[in-house]
């Protein structure tokens, strides 16, 4: 789809064709265990106790910046429905648990 950013588990060879990524574990919570790498240097990282499991390498696609802050939009989407979406802003470029959350409720 040419909105979503390409993503590969780390063992798919297409993964290495990726220069600027965000790695992923594939279980985790609110930014624990990504790291972001941009030309093939680290550029941030956020600890955390997952990982084991395996990851995703997704490319890099810097978020917008608002007073200094990173913003990402969240969406739910129920069958095919909008039900609701949010915001969600920190000063670090790999959002977290304490980054500041902003829901939303789509009725109708």
């Amino acid at each position: 789809h040419k909105y979503l950013l390409p993503a590969y588990f780390s063992d798919d060879k297409k993964a290495s064709s990726l220069t600027s990524y965000v790695k992923k574990p594939l279980f985790s919570r609110e930014g624990a265990n990504v790291e972001i790498v941009t030309n093939g240097e680290v550029l941030e990282t956020a600890d955390g106790p997952y990982g084991v499991e395996g990851s995703i390498i997704q490319e890099y696609v810097p978020l917008p910046v608002f007073d200094g802050n990173h913003v990402v939009v969240g969406s739910w989407i129920v069958g095919d429905t909008a039900c609701g979406l949010n915001i969600r802003e920190d000063h670090s470029r790999i959002t977290q648990d304490l980054s500041r959350f902003y829901p939303h409720a789509i009725v109708g």
